[in-house]
């Protein structure tokens, strides 16, 4: 149901389900509140959860201003097998056996190899625009285009558990980075292959996921108890911009 008012201004931080896509978000919040100028700073796969900045009303003219904003992930991930789509979506198109005595020390080991700049290249399943056509639309066709590599900063890299094949991580970095794409390459340097299997964002640049509501529950808020949600523009740009 639709909440009946309009203007509505501000900061929406939403916790984003598994299986929808970053714009199924916009246009469930577009129908619950009855207003079309709604955006976001900064997508999520289908298959990740977390934290989601979504922009109301005048806020989605600071977008530029958030889209920038460094960004903390925790998932899992899985060796011996790649994927067409570099997660648990996609199509297995390789199996390849472990190395022998592969330890959580030797993943650890090739896990400090990301840290710090690096060049990255986009999987072709992202929506990445190369001469105006999405990647995943020439993926799904089972085309391959060059793609230029792009700049991308990993701050922090971390094995939080090892229960072969399968591992538990903690990343920080820089936007624009593809965490499912840092695990193909894992997997790769380790030999073996890899791919993401979970990802949840739980943080960007200062908000945390701690205490945010879930879609679902937003979507059966009135309209006092969603206004209360809005953090205020100034409250979470830089103050220069004003």
């Amino acid at each position: 149901m639709g909440i009946q008012e309009s203007g509505f201004e501000g900061i929406l931080l939403v916790d984003k389900p598994s299986g929808i896509t970053s714009h199924n978000i916009v246009d469930r919040l577009r129908k619950k509140l009855n207003m079309k100028k709604i955006g976001h700073a900064g997508t999520l796969d289908p298959l990740a959860t977390g934290l989601m900045i979504m922009l109301i009303g005048k806020a989605t003219k600071v977008s530029q201003f958030l889209i920038n904003l460094d960004k903390a992930y925790e998932g899992i991930f899985k060796l011996g097998e790649e994927t067409d789509s570099q997660d648990s979506d996609g199509e297995v198109v390789n199996k390849k056996g472990l190395p022998e005595n592969l330890s959580a020390e030797m993943i650890e080991d090739v896990m400090k190899e990301f840290l710090g700049d690096q060049y990255q290249t986009p999987p072709m399943f992202s929506a990445k625009k190369v001469n105006g056509v999405p990647l995943y639309k020439m993926a799904r066709k089972g085309k391959t285009v060059d793609r230029e590599p792009r700049v991308i900063r990993i701050n922090e890299l971390s094995l939080r558990g090892w229960n072969s094949p399968e591992g538990q991580f903690y990343m920080d970095c820089s936007k624009g980075t593809y965490v499912r794409t840092v695990f193909h390459d894992l997997g790769q340097k380790l030999g073996c292959g890899g791919h993401l299997t979970s990802l949840r964002r739980t943080k960007i640049n200062d908000f945390t996921i701690e205490g945010v509501p879930s879609l679902e529950e937003i979507e059966t808020m009135g309209s006092g108890e969603f206004q209360s949600l809005l953090i205020p523009v100034r409250e979470a740009v830089p103050a220069h911009v004003f």
